[in-house]
């Protein structure tokens, strides 16, 4: 999952933003620090669309610059992109699992380490199958 970014000469320091969440700003002194801040911004954006329970917007095309989202964070991604499609609730998701909802809360957590048999769990009971590639 990668989310193009821009990287824009700002007075002395340089702005980051993402096109496709807007939500994302960061900047720094130099283009270097700029670049090191963007992934931290881009992650602590999709904690907002978590929160709301939004979907996370997919990434546009990319034809420059981009920040490569983790595969842990990315499969949390896919997970609340099709709760929110599928209107399931964290309840029932959680009913079908066969636990708690505070097992579900955790599995819509960013900063909590989730395996990805679990994510794969999740999907499964939602009628989706997760798959990976090596490229």
């Amino acid at each position: 999952m990668r989310y193009p970014v821009n990287y824009e000469k700002d007075g002395e320091g340089y702005l980051v933003t993402f096109p496709d969440i807007p939500e994302a700003l960061t900047g720094g002194d130099t283009l270097e620090e700029a670049q090191a801040m963007a992934l931290d911004a881009l992650v602590s954006a999709f904690e907002f669309y978590f929160e709301d329970g939004r979907q996370v917007p997919k990434p546009g095309s990319v034809s420059g610059d981009y920040v490569e989202v983790a595969p842990s964070i990315e499969s949390k991604i896919l997970l609340l992109n099709t709760l929110v499609e599928s209107g399931i609730s964290y309840a029932e998701l959680a009913r079908r699992m066969g636990t708690q909802p505070q097992a579900v809360q955790r599995l819509i957590n960013l900063h909590h380490t989730t395996k990805i048999d679990t994510i794969y769990q999740a999907l499964a009971a939602i009628g989706k199958q997760l798959r990976m590639e090596v490229a």
